[in-house]
């Protein structure tokens, strides 16, 4: 069953792709990493970020998706969830310094507040930057659960907790960007 629900998953998601406006992110060597990205403008409640970034309703950000197919494939092998979540962290870790790289070159870099995501797999993502943010709007985090169910099922992962994930720009640009390279 798990197979065949990601070779149909592997076959709509070109569609999804196409209709989303995401962009690959790249890394080096022209490699397509976990991650894909648009710009999106921000409908949310305020939030305040941790270095004082405030992140308010129209506010220009990176949204991210992490490209659950790849990452399905690469995790179907293992069936500890340790080793799952640490896939994962280390695919996104690996991913980051390209997302910089992308937000810097990108023609908009200059209205962009910072990134976003909305995942279930938000282990480790304090560890590499990114503040966890609850889902204010019932309905919007009821549509969230439901979009992220089949994530669920094919990762054996038993709880639905969507949060947001943001990040500032100047806190990507220091931890990840060119002239700032840290080794973590």
């Amino acid at each position: 069953m798990r197979n065949f629900l990601l070779y149909f998953w592997g076959s709509i998601d070109p569609v999804y792709f196409a209709c989303s406006r995401l962009t690959y992110i790249v890394g080096p060597n022209q490699k397509r990493t976990l991650l894909r990205a648009r710009l999106t403008k921000y409908k949310g409640a305020t939030v305040i970020l941790s270095d004082g970034t405030v992140v308010e309703k129209n506010d220009v950000l990176v949204k991210i998706h992490l490209h659950n197919v790849k990452l399905l494939k690469e995790l179907c092998n293992q069936s500890n969830d340790i080793k799952r979540a640490v896939t994962i962290y280390h695919s996104v870790k690996q991913a980051m310094p390209s997302l910089a790289s992308y937000i810097e070159t990108h023609p908009e870099c200059g209205r962009v507040k910072g990134i976003i995501g909305i995942t279930n797999l938000s282990k480790g993502a304090e560890k590499l930057g990114f503040e966890k943010k609850p889902l204010q709007n019932v309905f919007y985090r009821t549509f969230k659960k439901a979009t992220l169910f089949p994530i669920n099922i094919l990762t054996g992962k038993k709880t639905m907790k969507p949060v947001y994930l943001f990040m500032s720009k100047g806190n990507l640009l220091m931890r990840y960007g060119n002239q700032n390279k840290r080794i973590y």
